[in-house]
């Protein structure tokens, strides 16, 4: 991926460090059980749905006294890592802004916190383990830079393009808040079944995969810069994160209605889909009967 020299977002703030205090706010005071922390960490750590909207933690917040103040410091020069960062999500403020004007309407492109350990955000405290994730609350992406690491090492999604592509899934969920989506989609699983609230994750989830996909068919476009094997590290990340290639991992089974962000086939469909065609109307997931 030619990234380098293309411009970087100011969007990108650096909290690395600033330790956060320990646990997830408001956990106790919910009766939440120590396997639901389980399964929220695992849902973050394949970077699906934010692991704080598995919490329920999304509709209260943060105590004030743990949300942070004042502006994050740029990071610093020579870091290439936050350099590549900068450079995709200025990618992905370019072909939304554009995307959103076509439709009459002006892009807000969210802010991209990096962390290390733990961080404090509107919607709780967030942990590493989580993975990267949004926070609709202050409408953040929340990266720690080792995770990418893992992605490559632990999970074998090796690559800067898979590290692309999950940058531009956590946007994808960026979008959907300011569509209005996330908020339906909230409504809709608290009202419903947990069977009925994991089918609409999964729906959620896919559609920000074919969100991603269309960043990358504009952002491909408009610079050229995928070199080969590129799109096939982003395809091959997305099976790896699917639901039943983890639950064979994790536990040698899979249980359909346990699935949280979609099979590594839906994954993989969703992404392309986006990526062939381009435009948001095919992305609807939640009007389509079979993923």
């Amino acid at each position: 991926m030619k990234w380098r020299g293309e411009r970087e977002s100011s969007n990108v703030e650096d909290r690395r460090g600033v330790g956060g205090r320990g646990g997830l706010s408001g956990i106790g005071g919910r009766g939440i059980g120590v396997g639901t922390i389980v399964v929220a960490l695992v849902a973050g750590w394949i970077f699906g749905i934010n692991p704080l909207t598995v919490l329920g933690l999304l509709e209260g917040g943060a105590p004030a006294s743990e949300q942070v103040s004042g502006p994050a410091p740029a990071p610093p020069a020579g870091d290439t890592q936050a350099q590549f960062v900068a450079v995709v999500l200025g990618s992905t403020e370019d072909v939304w802004t554009k995307i959103f004007q076509s439709g009459n309407a002006a892009y807000q492109p969210p802010k991209l916190t990096l962390f290390r350990g733990m961080v404090p955000t509107a919607c709780g405290s967030g942990q590493s383990a989580m993975g990267p994730f949004y926070c609709p609350g202050d409408q953040k992406v929340y990266i720690d830079l080792d995770f990418f690491e893992t992605l490559a090492q632990r999970l074998g999604a090796p690559g800067d393009f898979a590290q692309a592509y999950v940058i531009a899934h956590e946007v994808g969920h960026h979008v959907q808040q300011l569509l209005g989506i996330s908020a339906k989609v909230e409504g809709a699983r608290r009202s419903g079944s947990e069977v009925q609230a994991n089918a609409l994750s999964v729906r959620t989830e896919l559609q920000a995969d074919c969100f991603a996909g269309i960043w990358a068919h504009h952002s491909q476009q408009a610079k050229g810069w995928l070199e080969q094997g590129d799109l096939e590290e982003a395809m091959n990340a997305a099976a790896q994160i699917g639901d039943d290639t983890l639950q064979r991992r994790s536990q040698g089974q899979v249980v359909l209605e346990s699935f949280t962000h979609g099979s590594s086939k839906q994954r993989m469909h969703w992404f392309q889909r986006g990526f062939e065609t381009g435009s948001v109307a095919d992305c609807n997931t939640f009007d389509v009967r079979g993923l």
